[in-house]
């Protein structure tokens, strides 16, 4: 995809352009739970409040939990990266988030996946990849996204490259994005635009 292509952004949710239904909360209106989850994500590995945090800021319990998987997902799980970020990436274009598409595209980029294969996503088209990894996990990702099950020849062939770790992680990481973009669509979470990537198209209708 040409990173100068002025496309029209997904419009989340599949609803018409609104405001920000849960945006971020100014810090003196926070309760003291609130104040102490916002800071403890501060001080993770995410360094900030943003995306999915923002919304999920109004149950700090339940912020702080997600919290915990998604480090583990994203900064821990014993997948590549390459692989990680190919998964959102499906994820993210699957439930037509914005958001997670302008954070993930250029790390699954910059990790190794073929910028065809981003395209494709993108487009709506399934990603062709010569690499054995990245093919299992489209299946995998891609066939549980649709159907909410994986075929014995998907399952197979991620077991042979991912083992059964891997399958369970690379099946966790697929439903907790969908998760934090289905909070954002619902929250209406205004999409940061990062340059040198463009944005998705809409599907057709």
């Amino acid at each position: 995809m040409n990173p100068n292509n002025q496309a029209t952004a997904v419009i989340q949710g599949f609803s018409v352009p609104a405001q920000d239904r849960l945006p971020m909360m100014a810090r003196e209106t926070m309760s003291a739970a609130q104040r102490e989850a916002a800071d403890a994500l501060i001080a993770g590995p995410r360094k900030a409040v943003f995306g999915p945090f923002i919304p999920l800021l109004r149950s700090p319990e339940l912020m702080s939990r997600v919290g915990k998987v998604g480090e583990y997902l994203r900064f821990d799980s014993m997948l590549e990266v390459r692989i990680r970020e190919l998964a959102m990436c499906l994820v993210a274009r699957h439930v037509s988030n914005q958001f997670e598409w302008l954070m993930h595209a250029p790390l699954a980029l910059k990790a190794g996946v073929p910028q065809a294969s981003l395209d494709a996503i993108a487009e709506g088209r399934y990603p062709h990849s010569q690499a054995p990894d990245e093919a299992a996990a489209v299946d995998l990702v891609t066939e549980l996204l649709q159907h909410h099950g994986v075929s014995d020849s998907s399952y197979a062939a991620a077991l042979g490259v991912f083992g059964e770790q891997g399958v369970v992680e690379l099946s966790t990481l697929a439903g907790y994005f969908a998760m934090v973009c289905w909070v954002m669509n619902v929250a209406r979470t205004p999409t940061e635009n990062k340059p040198g990537f463009a944005p998705l198209n809409a599907f057709p209708a």
